[in-house]
């Protein structure tokens, strides 16, 4: 079995979640339009729900959170877990790792027969792996890793435990 070497602790995580947030703050806190947080299942989601109570203070319209399951090695079939109206409104999709900028592009197709005011996307982690133009707007760390290792994040229903190299 791989050791795992811890790289981002809960701690940390909280402090890079509440900078993300103050960062998305600043650029869409004097917008008039709603905004719409969809997490990819099941790390994303958790985050998402997350980043909308640290976002909430700072922004006077509408918040929704959303989830998006798919999956990830073959994503033919990306479900919503409730439709939405993503016309006019902003869109911040949200996943815990990039790597190959594979799931982010395909997470966006649920949205491709909608007119959002824009899209923006965030990430705990981005490793340096890139084969599709997806590059995150907002992310907690960058990690350059090899193709062999891999990188996971912790998690249980409410909060972030860690982040781990293996």
């Amino acid at each position: 079995m791989k050791e795992k070497k811890e790289i981002l602790s809960q701690q940390i995580i909280q402090y890079k979640l509440e900078r993300l947030a103050l960062e998305v703050a600043e650029n869409l806190g004097n917008t008039t339009e709603d905004m719409v947080l969809l997490g990819i299942r099941k790390n994303g989601f958790i985050m998402a729900n997350m980043v909308a109570t640290l976002i909430q203070p700072y922004f006077q319209q509408k918040i929704e959170v959303n989830g998006i399951a798919m999956n990830k090695q073959m994503p033919d079939e990306i479900r919503l877990d409730t439709p939405i109206m993503a016309n006019g409104k902003h869109i911040l999709l949200i996943d815990d790792v990039a790597n190959t900028g594979r799931t982010l592009l395909y997470a966006l197709k649920p949205l491709l027969q909608q007119y959002p005011k824009s899209i923006q996307t965030m990430v705990l982690i981005e490793r340096m792996h890139k084969l599709f133009p997806v590059k995150p707007d907002y992310v907690g760390l960058s990690v350059a890793t090899t193709l062999q290792e891999h990188i996971t994040v912790e998690m249980d229903e409410l909060q972030i435990k860690g982040a781990y190299l293996l």
